[in-house]
């Protein structure tokens, strides 16, 4: 493969990860363009790259990875001026290629499925990244940076990629909140957060294993209204809280068809 040289518009957490991945994997950063300059200019000097307020790429740049809030994003798009031949993809899970607008003439999607925080590295070895194109040239190019990086890669079209985005809001974000609340009970019961480390170890691994589906447990997938009960009086101190543990008790007794 002919190495591409990269552009980034945005400059956050998914924008520094590809960013540093990319570098240090030998290609090379043309420009980082971010209205925030402070978070841009960082992350350029760590890849060697130029750093820009503006949206104008020349013949210099092959490929702009378009990393910014989905609320940002068709602004961005409709903003960016660039040669004919240039790539430009984004990566957002939740748009597909209708957001892209009718001046760029090759477009993509290149999603990676993970969760990205500020200041932890990742490792792209086996990440799923789901590629969409406009042609089967950007296709293939798509492919390729994605592979440089040690990803795996799966072609979808916009609908399907929007359900896994959904899936992993579920499996990632929801989850996550959840031990939050894990968190504050706990912290509540005068205890820390750490003592709930292998429960949460164990449960995420015997999803994996065995299947989310065949490993439920608890009082919701018994029916045990006697604990249930006990639960929500404990959770007085929070409506929130209540509501969060009816609403997925629920749904959980709803999916095993326990009997009421």
């Amino acid at each position: 493969m002919t190495q591409s040289v990269l552009s980034f518009t945005g400059a956050g957490r998914v924008a520094s990860a590809l960013c540093l991945g990319f570098f240090n994997s030998g290609i090379r950063i043309n420009k980082i363009v971010s209205k925030t300059g402070k978070s841009s200019r960082i992350l350029a000097g760590k890849c060697d790259a130029a750093w820009s307020h503006t949206l104008n790429f020349d013949q210099e740049t092959d490929m702009i990875i378009v990393a910014v809030p989905d609320h940002l994003l068709q602004k961005v798009l409709f903003d960016i001026r660039c040669p004919e031949n240039t790539i430009v993809a984004h990566t957002a899970g939740s748009f597909g290629l209708e957001v892209f607008p009718a001046h760029i003439k090759r477009s993509g999607v290149f999603y990676p499925l993970q969760t990205f925080t500020s200041g932890r590295k990742i490792s792209f070895d086996n990440l799923p990244f789901f590629i969409e194109a406009s042609d089967s040239e950007t296709e293939k190019m798509l492919a390729d940076m994605a592979e440089l990086l040690g990803g795996k890669v799966h072609f979808t079209d916009g609908d399907r990629r929007k359900q896994i985005h959904l899936a992993a809001v579920f499996a990632c974000n929801f989850t996550n909140h959840l031990l939050t609340v894990g968190k504050e009970i706990t912290i509540k019961a005068g205890l820390d957060f750490s003592i709930l480390e292998p429960l949460i170890k164990e449960t995420v691994a015997k999803a994996l294993e065995l299947s989310p589906e065949l490993s439920q447990t608890g009082p919701a997938i018994r029916n045990d209204q006697i604990t249930l009960k006990k639960h929500l009086e404990l959770l007085s101190f929070s409506q929130e809280f209540q509501d969060i543990y009816r609403s997925i008790t629920q749904s959980i007794v709803k999916y095993y068809k326990t009997d009421k």
